[in-house]
C-alpha cells in the first residue's frame, strides 16, 4: 500500500488514494463538477466557430471571398476539429492528471496560435503565397493547428461529464452533445453579428484566445504546470489583440476597406482590390466636369452620356464610392439615381474621405427606403441588391451593376434571375461592370444571359493586369446602342465566347 500511496495510484481494490501532499479522494470522485464541464464545452465550441467564421473574413484582404476560399476554410476547420477530437480521445485514456495536463498545454497552444493567425497569414502572402493554391496552403498552414488544438479537450470533457453522474451516463452526453451545438450557434452569431463588425478580425481573434486562456484555472489537477509559459501566452494574447495590426484601416462584418492617396487621386480599396477612386479637382461640385479617376467608370459614363436623356432615373446595384451618381447627378440637375448599397460602412467611409461624393451625398442624399424623397435626388438604400431588386416596386430609365464582394461580383447577383428582374423594372439599358480573366469564366457566364434577355449587348474590355484580370463591360439594352465615338484609353470592343448562363441553381463560384 505505501507503494501506491507514494505514487498516487489508485488500488482497484480500495476506495480511497491518500498521499502525503493531498488528501484522500474517493475513486469515483470527477475532476471536474458536471455543470462546470458543461460550461467548458460551450465556451471551446463558441471559441471554435467564431474562429472559423473570423478566418472566412480575415482571408479576404489577401485573396478574396468566394465559394472556393470558404470551401478551403470550412473544410481546413473542420478537419482540424475532427483530428483533435480523435487525438483528444486518446488524451483522455490517460491518467487523470496527465490528461489535465495536456489538456491545458493544448489551451495555451490553441490561444497562441489564434491570437497569431492574421499576423500568419499577412507573412505568407509577403512570402508570395497568391492564387487557389496559395490560399489552400495558406488556410492550412494559419489555421490548422488551432483548429487542431482548440477540439482536443473535448474527449476528456465529455468523459469528465459522465463520470460526474454515474448511472446517468446517457443523459449526460446528450447534454455534452448539446452544449457543443449551442456553443458552436452562440460563436457563429457573436462573430457575425457582434466581434466582427464591432471590434474586426484581428480583435476577434484575440479575444477567442483570452476566452481559451480563460479555461485553464478550471482544469486544475496535480502539480503545477510551467507558470512562465502560461503567463508568456496570456502576454502574447493581449499584445496580438490590442498592438496587433489590424487587417484593414475600416472593418465590418461585410467589409474590410482601406484609403489610398496617389498624388491628386484617392482611393477605396475593399478587401485589397479598388472598389472606387476620386480624383481631386479645383471645380465646385456642380459646375464644369467632375472628374473620373478609373478608366472602367470614364467607359460606363461615356455610355450612359449618349444613350440616356437629360431626365433619366438611374439605378445603381452598388454604391461603392458614388463616383457614378455623383457624376450623374452634378451634370445632369433632372437626373434621379438610387444607389444600393449593402454596407453602411461603405457609406460612412465614403463621406469622410472622398470630399465630391460626400458633398453630393449631403446635398441630395436621402434614405430610399423611407419612400419619402422631398427635394433629394440621390436615394440611398442599405441593402442586399438583390433583395431590393425582388422587393422594389419603382421603375428605372437605366441600371448600373457595379457591386463587388472582394475582387467579384456576388453570385447572386449575376444569375439569369436576378438580370430577368431588373430588365422588368428597367426601360433602358443595364450595364455590368465585372473584374475577370480575358475571355473568362464569368465573362462568359453573364454574356450568356444578356444575350439571351436582350436582342442588343455591346461588350469592352479595359487593360489586363499583372494578375491577368480587367474590366470586362456590358451594355445591354431592348434598343440599338450607338458606337462610342471615344473611348478611355486601353479598352476597346471584345469577342466573348459562348456559355452556359449562370442561374441561381448553377451560378458563379469565384475565381480560380
Amino acid at each position: 500500500m505505501a507503494e501506491f500511496e507514494k505514487a498516487g495510484v489508485l488500488d482497484n481494490t480500495g476506495p480511497v488514494i491518500a498521499t502525503r501532499d493531498r488528501p484522500a479522494v474517493s475513486s469515483q470522485e470527477p475532476a471536474i463538477r458536471f455543470p462546470l464541464t458543461i460550461a467548458l464545452i460551450l465556451v471551446l465550441s463558441a471559441v471554435g466557430l467564431t474562429y472559423e467564421i473570423a478566418a472566412g473574413r480575415v482571408l479576404a484582404p489577401f485573396f478574396g471571398t468566394s465559394l472556393l476560399t470558404w470551401t478551403t476554410v470550412i473544410a481546413t476547420v473542420l478537419g482540424g476539429f475532427s483530428l483533435g477530437s480523435a487525438l483528444g480521445g486518446i488524451v483522455a485514456e490517460r491518467p487523470r492528471e496527465a490528461a489535465l495536463r495536456t489538456t491545458r498545454g493544448a489551451l495555451v497552444g490553441t490561444a497562441v496560435l489564434m491570437a497569431a493567425s492574421p499576423t500568419l497569414l499577412g507573412l505568407l502572402h509577403n512570402w508570395g503565397a497568391r492564387g487557389t493554391d496559395g490560399m489552400m496552403v495558406s488556410v492550412f498552414l494559419v489555421f490548422f493547428p488551432a483548429s487542431v488544438l482548440v477540439t482536443l479537450p473535448s474527449p476528456l470533457l465529455a468523459k469528465l461529464a459522465m463520470e460526474a453522474r454515474p448511472g446517468r451516463e446517457g443523459s449526460s452526453l446528450g447534454f455534452v452533445l448539446a452544449a457543443g451545438s449551442v456553443g458552436a450557434i452562440a460563436g457563429a452569431i457573436l462573430a457575425g453579428f457582434v466581434t466582427l463588425p464591432l471590434i474586426g478580425s484581428t480583435a476577434t481573434f484575440a479575444t477567442c484566445g483570452v476566452l481559451t486562456l480563460l479555461c485553464l484555472p478550471f482544469l486544475r489537477a496535480g502539480p503545477p504546470d510551467n507558470r512562465v509559459v502560461t503567463l508568456a501566452a496570456v502576454g502574447f494574447v493581449g499584445v496580438a489583440g490590442l498592438a496587433g495590426s489590424p487587417a484593414c484601416e475600416y472593418e465590418s462584418g461585410l467589409s474590410c476597406l482601406d484609403i489610398a492617396h496617389k498624388g491628386p487621386e484617392v482611393f477605396l480599396v475593399s478587401d485589397g482590390t479598388v472598389q472606387a477612386a476620386e480624383r481631386r479637382a479645383p471645380e465646385e461640385l456642380g459646375q464644369g466636369s467632375v472628374p473620373l479617376a478609373l478608366g472602367y467608370t470614364d467607359w460606363l459614363w461615356s455610355r450612359m452620356a449618349q444613350d440616356l436623356g437629360q431626365a433619366a432615373s438611374v439605378l445603381f446595384i452598388g454604391g461603392g464610392g458614388y463616383t457614378l451618381p455623383t457624376k450623374l447627378l452634378a451634370t445632369r440637375p433632372d437626373a434621379q439615381a438610387v444607389a444600393v448599397e449593402i454596407d453602411p460602412l461603405v457609406t460612412d467611409v465614403v463621406r469622410r474621405h472622398m470630399p465630391r461624393a460626400a458633398a453630393m451625398i449631403d446635398a441630395t442624399g436621402y434614405e430610399a427606403s423611407d419612400g419619402d424623397a422631398g427635394s433629394g435626388r440621390l436615394g440611398i438604400v442599405h441593402a442586399d441588391g438583390r433583395v431590393y431588386l425582388n422587393e422594389t416596386e419603382a421603375r428605372f430609365d437605366a441600371a448600373v451593376m457595379d457591386a463587388f464582394s472582394s475582387g467579384s461580383v456576388p453570385a447572386h447577383l449575376v444569375t439569369r434571375e436576378s438580370f430577368a428582374r431588373l430588365r422588368d423594372i428597367v426601360d433602358g439599358p443595364v450595364y455590368v461592370n465585372l473584374l475577370d480573366a480575358p475571355d473568362g469564366p464569368l465573362a462568359r457566364g453573364v454574356h450568356a444571359i444578356l444575350t439571351e434577355l436582350y436582342p442588343h449587348v455591346v461588350v469592352a474590355q479595359g487593360p489586363v493586369s499583372a494578375r491577368n484580370r480587367a474590366n470586362v463591360l456590358f451594355a445591354a439594352s431592348a434598343q440599338p446602342l450607338d458606337a462610342l465615338t471615344e473611348q478611355p484609353e486601353g479598352y476597346g470592343p471584345v469577342r466573348i465566347s459562348e456559355a452556359r448562363a449562370f442561374t441561381d441553381d448553377r451560378g458563379w463560384i469565384g475565381h480560380r
